[in-house]
């Protein structure tokens, strides 16, 4: 389950993969982001009124009212897998998707590194230069609800993304999941624009081999 990852590319390599016609003016100049946790603010490229747009949105979409039973507060669930769920299946339309930029990503590993302590957070990307990609997400707008008490009741838009089977890179430290993962511009164009039909099959691992470890034991990855 992925609860970290980091963004350090630059707003116009966003622009240009997505083809995203606007920029709201909460995006400013995005600087670099080596950790964003549940709940921080993160870019986003959103399908929004027949224009792609990118935006700041907060990670961690509502949760199912199951979840919520005897408790005020929602933090939010940053990962999707069950898309058959009536929870999710109400957004996963084209006007509710969105891609999230990433440059890297991190499981947490419990096995003993030097010393017994755990290995920690283990970062994945694409290659050591950590080229920018994109997880699959799903966005809600204007979502009303407290997400910690000493906040309040916040209206925001809120996003998560989809998770997967893990590949052979993944599954190594974390068996059960990794987030879907979109390399290309078709991709993205399909996950943005596809009926589900379509766009449901980008719900897979990437090829073994596609990842790599650039980190280790470290809650930020600080490289570019």
């Amino acid at each position: 389950m992925c609860n970290l990852y980091s963004h350090t590319s630059n707003r116009q390599a966003i622009i240009d993969l997505t083809r995203a016609m606007t920029v709201s003016d909460n995006v400013g100049n995005l600087e670099p982001m080596p950790g964003i946790f549940p709940d921080y603010p993160a870019p986003i490229v959103r399908n929004l009124d027949g224009e792609r747009e990118l935006v700041m949105a907060r990670w961690g979409m509502p949760s199912p009212q199951f979840a919520l039973k005897g408790k005020k507060t929602d933090p939010g669930v940053t990962n999707i897998r069950n898309t058959k769920s009536p929870h999710w299946r109400r957004w996963l339309g084209v006007e509710n998707r969105c891609v999230v930029p990433f440059t890297s990503f991190s499981e947490f590993d419990h096995t003993p590194g030097p010393g017994g302590k755990k290995n920690g957070d283990t970062w994945f990307a694409l290659e050591e230069t950590r080229p920018l990609a994109f997880f699959a997400g799903i966005y809600v707008p204007d979502w009303t609800s407290t997400r910690k008490m000493k906040e309040g009741e916040v209206t925001t838009d809120l996003y998560g993304f989809l998770t997967c089977e893990p590949n052979a890179e993944v599954g190594a430290i974390h068996p059960k999941a990794m987030p879907v993962i979109l390399t290309t511009t078709e991709e993205i164009e399909t996950w943005l624009a596809a009926p589900w039909e379509e766009a449901a099959s980008l719900q897979r691992p990437l090829p073994d081999g596609a990842l790599e470890i650039v980190a280790v034991g470290q809650k930020r990855d600080e490289a570019a």
